[in-house]
């Protein structure tokens, strides 16, 4: 599966817990999921539920800490599909 295709399934997920604040236009693959996309750590926890649904992967809490932007969880998931 390519990084492009991986975004394609994981910005739909990210744009479900983005705050009112937050426009869906503002999502990249370098936007820091919670200084620049304010997502909380409860609605960050919600994320990575939905990813490894939709993955079927499991991404362990020292995977979680090292998931700053959706780079980050891209190549996660990348690393743990291959």
């Amino acid at each position: 599966m390519t990084s492009e295709e991986i975004y394609i399934k994981i910005e739909p997920i990210i744009k479900n817990y983005l705050p009112e604040d937050v426009s869906k236009m503002e999502i990249s693959r370098e936007s820091d999921l919670t200084k620049e996309l304010n997502i909380n750590s409860a609605h960050l926890i919600d994320i990575v539920l939905d990813v490894e649904d939709v993955f079927d992967i499991e991404i362990k809490n020292e995977d979680l800490e090292k998931l700053r932007n959706l780079n980050d969880v891209i190549n996660l998931i990348k690393k743990k599909t291959e």
